[in-house]
């Protein structure tokens, strides 16, 4: 049995993806579920949600609306899978395809909280776009899960949150307008 992690977890500021994305990375995890493998259709928290984490960290400031203000939707595409971690159990996740916009998101963001102790999947040169499908995914399931992980989801950013772990809120910081 593992020893609980006595720091306290990251809020993180995410992005959103439409409700046909959303709708399509939840049939994943729902695929994933039904074969008895991990999957995030097991956390049934209303913040529980498809997204992109721009930023996660302990400390991590409000952002003004203003920050984000005229942001408009733009097209994002979840594609390959990856994994992350080592050992026998591995975070199972959709690659982003890194588009301008999407970086440029994320620059605003980063300026806006400032420099801080950022989680080492989020942290400047390590941040790795993805949706989540799984967490402690076991490696000897790879093969069974990887076939129930279809191709590319053709997506659009919907809308920016702030998701504070500590007092169970989500706080919607910006709705992104289609152009």
């Amino acid at each position: 049995m593992r020893e609980p992690d006595p720091r306290p977890s990251p809020s993180s500021i995410e992005l959103l993806l439409d409700p046909a994305a959303d709708a399509a990375v939840r049939a994943e995890w729902d695929a994933l579920a039904a074969r008895g493998l991990s999957s995030l259709a097991g956390h049934t928290s209303t913040s529980n949600r498809p997204h992109i984490t721009l930023v996660a960290r302990v400390d991590l400031p409000t952002v003004g609306s203003d920050v984000l203000a005229g942001i408009p939707s733009f097209p994002i595409t979840l594609s390959a899978p990856l994994l992350f971690g080592t050992g026998e159990r591995r975070v199972l996740a959709r690659s982003i395809v890194p588009t301008s916009e999407l970086i440029s998101l994320r620059e605003m963001i980063l300026t806006a909280v400032g420099p801080g102790e950022d989680a080492p999947h989020t942290a400047p040169g390590e941040w790795m776009p993805h949706v989540a499908l799984a967490r402690r995914l076991r490696v000897a399931d790879l093969a069974q899960a990887l076939d129930l992980v279809g191709g590319d989801v053709h997506a659009h950013a919907r809308s920016v949150r702030h998701w504070d772990p500590a007092t169970a809120e989500i706080t919607t910081l910006a709705e992104l307008p289609r152009s």
